[in-house]
């Protein structure tokens, strides 16, 4: 009896050791690939590589920030997260007046910041489970902490769907404008950013009704940030 509960001891004692392993494997792993993408173009996500492994093609050029046009910086931040360079990946205000929002919404609003979005479309998949949304908080603190806002503000303009498979600005520019991200105007840029929440269900080349309605709204909280003018000075 006591040579069993010995070996079972020490089965449970191995055990332990290869998940601490285990776990410190995998956290190294992802520190390294985050520190990485600080500095190299990010060559796929994980939602790209669904979308081919779906048979979809995938339509992804990658360009640094200083081929982007200002207007789609501004464009994405005015839409998505205007509190963008003041919180540190998770914006708790905005996650609180969503709460209170969608009590009478038809169409709930989400609350999910551009580095969110960033860690969710990067290494993860969708969906709404408990073990996806605390790998997404993970990985947010994890780029807040290894890349300047600035990073971060250049592999969201360039990961995010911006059309069924196509993904980033410069591809949706290509596709929808017949010009580079570079001569993207604010109009454009704001239409981009207004079928962000669906960009398989709304169209930036034959935009509805809605979409114009929330272009125009978008371009409005560009003024009243300031214009191009807000990203200067919070430029890294």
């Amino acid at each position: 009896m006591a040579i069993r509960k010995s070996k079972n001891k020490s089965f449970w004692i191995r055990l332990r050791r290869r998940l601490i392993l285990a776990a410190g494997g995998v956290f190294l792993s992802s520190v390294a690939i985050t520190l990485l993408f600080r500095w190299v173009p990010v060559p796929t996500s994980a939602f790209m590589l669904r979308q081919w492994f779906s048979g979809t093609s995938v339509d992804y050029r990658w360009v640094p920030m200083a081929r982007i046009s200002p207007n789609a910086a501004l464009a994405v931040i005015a839409s998505e997260d205007q509190n963008f360079f003041s919180h540190w990946g998770i914006d708790f205000k905005a996650v609180a007046d969503a709460i209170e929002e969608n009590r009478t919404r038809k169409r709930p609003r989400g609350a999910s910041t551009i580095s969110q979005q960033v860690a969710k479309n990067l290494f993860l998949w969708s969906g709404a489970s408990y073990v996806r949304k605390g790998l997404e908080v993970y990985f947010t603190l994890m780029v807040e902490m290894l890349w300047p806002k600035q990073r971060i503000l250049t592999v969201y303009l360039n990961i995010a769907e911006m059309g069924t498979g196509v993904f980033g600005v410069e591809a949706a520019s290509q596709r929808f404008y017949g010009r580079p991200a570079s001569r993207l105007s604010r109009r454009q840029a704001a239409t981009l950013a207004a079928i962000l929440p669906a960009p398989r269900r709304m169209s930036a080349a034959h935009p509805s009704h809605y979409v114009v309605r929330r272009t125009w709204q978008i371009m409005d909280q560009m003024n009243r940030l300031g214009g191009t003018a807000f990203l200067r000075r919070h430029a890294d």
